[in-house]
């Protein structure tokens, strides 16, 4: 009988009394089990070397003998400690800051090993760390562990009990992998991998170490996963949508538009989905005016041919306005009706347009957070698109789709995410990729500009003005603010009023009316603004053709991916657009950021940049998103792991043996204590 290492308190190790307990109580330690999965973050390298090995500056262990009798320099209560070393026949000045108490024991004849910084000029070495092996030196020749540590817990006392929980539990340690996927990745036992990781011999037992638990960690999040999957999404208990072929083509041939290859591929897979009995959950990312709303119409189109109702839910009201005319157009040949569902409605629409969900005579509504309340009820909800799926909470998400009975789920972002992320995150999902854009559409080019060439920016905005061409002007806040010396939207506005008196100038911010909003936003979706100065609110999906100049005021001052969403506002007709970033970045995070917007407009890329800047956590909002934090694994780094590990996931589940065979049970014990596997729904 194996004994469970995580519920054995870490109390019970000799040296940690009730304080130290609660500090690493603190660290997210509270038993052995979690003790021995506290994993170092980096190695302090004490192996001797040579002398001629070393470059100038670099950090250096040396073993030597003391040639002379130390010297003592005092400067108030700082002290400068020098001894001569004889190393390797050489003979090198030692000193040591602030240590004047060994000034006794640096005795001639004496061996001793010294770790510092070495100055190859003058033969000087800087101290920092000093052994005599006549005492049994236990740093000199290895690798020392480096944790992260907090309160009156140090290395040393860490290293020390780290040292017994393994001497004292880590023959307990159990295999959690099964033999053939041990063998197949050519992994090192488990309990070795522990002991090595934390005591490694050399630089490679260290990397194979590693290399066996980051496989492990992604392993098991993707078991949870890909089990879920397995007896909770592949019950048929979804809508099958009775999609028909013919339909599908004659909607798409009678598109103003050819679809890309990418498009089809995708819409294949959307509908192969639609028409099996269990629920899709699907993912659909592509880059900005990669054509994700065709995407989505063609199979709203499916749901209502087959008999059911469809629901958009967007984040704002102005992308519900805009949606909503477009899919009517779009609709409008084969009978089918679109609804509208917002905030702003008046009562009396409000009620007709639930009154029509209700009893059929609506096919599809597009909505904002509007459609989730409580009174909003369908006939016979088939599918459900959620468009920058994001923006929403995991419960506003799961509240729409309990609407109807079990409907198939479309997620759609323009935040494209590299597949290894995508399935990190919206790992119960399967994940489709517009990589295309639309034929005919142009790379935007981008230009990273300093404030004082405002007059420059001026002349551009006249010049496509001239041409009969529309400018975006955004900047990051409504109205002034003390914390922030940023340029707001209303005093921008004057201000280009003033600068440009030949041009109607129109302003749009979050604080309007509905109806300015929408008032605002035609006027420049007709013409009849040249220039539209704006917050944010336009980040998302606003579709304007004939705008093909985007400035971005203090634009260091958004992230890598905001930045790319508010390029892709322009670019969407047969003109050259251009995206100018108009910032004076003082760090050199908004430095990279400008760098990287004028390097590429390929948004994978900006994407896996963004990533590398700010981290997987803050990218995603790890409280909407469930981004998991884990040990040792580098989602950046070790993606191709991920990969191998979700595969070997999926395959293992799906086979029966995995239910019932002694082989797996440790996995299943795993599986049992996590929460997802005791009746708690993934979104």
């Amino acid at each position: 009988m194996s004994i469970d290492l995580f519920v054995i308190p870490v109390v019970q190790l000799q040296g940690v009394g009730s304080q130290k307990a609660e500090e690493l109580h603190a660290l997210g330690i509270s038993t052995v089990g979690e003790l021995l999965e506290y994993y170092p973050f980096r190695y302090e390298d004490y192996r001797i070397r040579e002398l001629s090995e070393v470059k100038d500056g670099e950090k250096i262990t040396v073993q030597g003998t003391i040639a002379s009798m130390p010297s003592v320099q005092r400067y108030g209560r700082k002290s400068r400690l020098t001894s001569r070393v004889t190393v390797e026949g050489i003979l090198v000045t030692a000193v040591w800051f602030n240590r004047a108490f060994l000034q006794d024991q640096l005795t001639p004849g004496r061996e001793i090993t010294l770790t510092g910084k070495w100055d190859q000029r003058r033969r000087h070495l800087t101290v920092a760390e000093s052994e005599f092996p006549d005492r049994g030196g236990a740093k000199s020749g290895t690798l020392q562990p480096v944790y992260s540590v907090g309160g009156t817990l140090t290395q040393s006392w860490l290293r020390k009990t780290m040292d017994r929980a393994l001497t004292q539990y880590g023959g307990l340690i159990p295999e959690m992998l099964p033999p053939d996927l041990v063998d197949k990745h050519k992994l090192v036992p488990r309990r070795e991998a522990i002991m090595r990781i934390h005591r490694p011999e050399n630089t490679r037992e260290g990397q194979e170490a590693r290399r066996r638990m980051v496989y492990e960690e992604l392993f098991l999040f993707q078991l949870k996963l890909q089990a879920y999957r397995a007896t909770h999404l592949k019950q048929p208990d979804g809508v099958a949508h009775p999609v028909n072929n013919e339909d599908i083509r004659t909607f798409v041939g009678a598109l103003p538009f050819s679809l890309t290859d990418s498009q089809k591929q995708v819409i294949n897979e959307i509908l192969h989905d639609m028409k099996q009995p269990y629920v899709m959950n699907r993912l659909l990312q592509g880059d900005v005016g990669a054509g994700k709303t065709v995407v989505a119409a063609v199979a709203l189109y499916a749901t209502v041919k087959a008999g059911n109702q469809g629901a958009l839910m967007v984040p704002t009201e102005i992308l519900a306005e805009q949606h909503a005319r477009s899919l009517s157009k779009l609709f409008e040949p084969y009978g089918i009706q679109v609804g509208l569902l917002t905030g702003s409605l008046t009562e009396r629409r409000r009620r007709d347009v639930l009154a029509s969900l209700q009893m059929g005579l609506s096919d599809i509504v597009v909505g904002t957070h509007a459609l989730i309340q409580e009174d909003v009820f369908f006939r016979s909800l088939g599918l459900v698109v959620t468009d920058e799926q994001h923006r929403f909470g995991v419960n506003q998400r799961s509240i729409l789709r309990r609407k109807g009975m079990n409907p198939d789920v479309l997620t759609m972002t323009a935040t494209p995410i590299p597949r290894t992320l995508a399935i990190t995150v919206f790992g119960d999902m399967d994940v489709s990729t517009l990589r295309e854009r639309p034929k005919g559409r142009k790379p935007i080019k981008t230009y990273w500009v300093k404030h004082d060439m405002m007059d420059r920016v001026l002349g551009f905005i006249r010049r496509e003005a001239e041409a009969g061409r529309q400018t975006f002007f955004i900047c990051p806040l409504i109205e002034e603010s003390e914390k922030l010396d940023v340029q707001n939207a209303i005093d921008l506005h004057m201000q280009l009023r003033q600068a440009l008196p030949e041009l109607p100038v129109g302003l749009l911010h979050g604080r309007m009316s509905p109806a300015d909003k929408e008032a605002a936003m035609a006027a420049f979706a007709d013409g009849e603004t040249t220039v539209l100065v704006s917050t944010t609110v336009i980040e998302v999906g606003v579709d304007v053709p004939n705008a093909t100049l985007m400035i971005v005021m203090d634009a260091d001052r958004f992230g890598l991916s905001q930045l790319h969403q508010l390029r892709g506002r322009v670019g969407r007709g047969e003109h050259q657009s251009y995206c100018i970033l108009i910032a004076d970045p003082k760090s050199e995070n908004g430095q990279e950021r400008m760098k990287a917007m004028t390097d590429t407009d390929d948004g994978f890329e900006i994407s896996r940049r963004d990533l590398e800047l700010r981290g997987p956590g803050e990218f995603f909002g790890t409280k909407q998103s469930g981004m998991p934090e884990f040990r040792l694994a580098n989602l950046l780094n070790d993606f191709e792991v991920l990969e191998q590990a979700r595969d070997d996931a999926a395959q293992l589940t799906s086979r029966e043996e995995f239910w019932s065979s002694p082989v797996y049970g440790e996995l299943r014990d795993h599986l049992q204590r996590e929460t997802r596997m005791q009746g708690e729904p993934l979104d």
